[in-house]
């Protein structure tokens, strides 16, 4: 028996996918709309904000921003998650951080004016939104909440970045992914996420820079002790506070 598509007239088809595009565009919107520092300013800022913001879909493996390049835009992770990461002149890649839904990065370079220091990679499909670097200003100039938005995000990004250089000099694989989780259920940076994130074993492999067999045996032991559950592409996290207390087995010297 054919598909239902299958039976679909070009036109129709046509329609479909327009349709699709426009769903999917009012979701991206709405996501938009829910981010906690574009309902703090004024009704004149986020008008601005939504007509000069420009929205992007990703496809998995996609580049979402290039090191080197001028940082013209603020960018948000509207739907999907993306790894910032750098590559060293030897070729190796190393991962910073992952930014689920609802995230946002790239403030920093703009603050300085210098050229990005990291990719931006989706992992997965991934609505991004690129609000202007002069929108951006804007805000900056105009509005006392969202310059409280952004040294909050300032603030926690700085910690959790001295988390990462504790974690990976002192402590072994299985507290190191413990961390990672820790950071991607961030209830400041990623307010959206709730207790459970849809994620994979390989995208976490990508994000801590492990194997996936390395992850798996890493996941069973914090479903064991009681930090997360584990679901078909889904981590539910069971103790927040106990994952970044979480140390295992240190690095051995």
């Amino acid at each position: 028996m054919r598909s239902i598509m299958g039976t679909m007239s070009p036109v129709a088809l046509n329609a479909a996918a327009r349709a699709s595009r426009t769903s999917s565009a009012h979701a991206s919107t709405a996501a938009l709309l829910e981010a906690r520092w574009v309902g703090e300013v004024t009704e004149e800022l986020r008008r601005r904000v939504l007509a000069e913001t420009s929205i992007r879909t990703i496809a998995a493996g996609g580049s979402v921003c290039h090191k080197g390049e001028a940082p013209d835009h603020w960018i948000g992770v509207l739907s999907g998650l993306v790894k910032i990461v750098t590559v060293s002149p030897e070729g190796r890649s190393i991962s910073f951080i992952g930014v689920p839904s609802g995230g946002w990065f790239g403030e920093g370079s703009l603050l300085k004016r210098e050229p990005r220091r990291y990719d931006g990679i989706a992992l997965r499909e991934s609505a991004i939104a690129y609000v202007p670097r002069n929108t951006f200003m804007l805000l900056l100039d105009c509005s006392v909440a969202f310059n409280r938005f952004l040294l909050v995000q300032l603030n926690e990004r700085l910690g959790q970045f001295v988390a990462m250089v504790e974690y990976d000099r002192l402590l072994g694989p299985d507290a190191r992914l413990a961390k990672e989780l820790a950071g991607l259920f961030n209830p400041v940076l990623y307010p959206g996420n709730g207790n459970s994130l849809p994620i994979s074993q390989e995208e976490l492999s990508h994000l801590v820079g492990l194997s996936r067999q390395r992850v798996n045996q890493a996941l069973r032991r914090l479903e064991r002790v009681g930090l997360v559950r584990i679901g078909y592409r889904s981590l539910t996290i069971l103790d927040f506070e106990g994952l970044r207390r979480f140390e295992g087995i240190a690095k051995s010297r």
